[in-house]
């Protein structure tokens, strides 16, 4: 059983911040975990934004890179997402996504298919 609950999204300006959260739960055992965010606009296609690790590595989709920073609190069982310098055609829901292996993997970033557990999603709006 794996439950992921996103939250902080909301409306800014154009060059604000905001930092979303991911509080997630997995029952079971796992040697490995990939965490992701990803996000849709209207009309568009899923895309990732930003993937990392059970060991930290990260990695973030040329589009963010430089003002998203994805991070995680392993204690605390919460997956983040800080965003900085935000855009308007930043604007999307992000959902947060979980998927977990039996051995170490280099994790996936762009392909949401790999990913098997999703959170409900939370919009993030940027005006101009």
């Amino acid at each position: 059983q794996v439950q992921l609950v996103e939250s902080g999204g909301g409306s800014v300006q154009a060059g604000g911040s905001l930092r979303l959260s991911c509080a997630h739960s997995a029952s079971g055992y796992y040697h490995w975990r990939c965490m992701g965010w990803f996000r849709q606009a209207p009309g568009k296609e899923r895309e990732g934004v930003a993937s990392i690790a059970s060991d930290g590595t990260a990695k973030h989709a040329d589009s963010v890179k430089g003002r998203f920073t994805i991070s995680q609190d392993n204690a605390e069982n919460t997956l983040y997402l800080q965003m900085n310098s935000l855009k308007p055609e930043d604007t999307a829901i992000y959902y947060c996504a979980a998927t977990y292996f039996s051995g170490s993997v280099d994790c996936p970033l762009t392909d949401p298919k790999r990913f098997g557990y999703w959170g409900q999603g939370t919009q993030v709006t940027v005006s101009s």
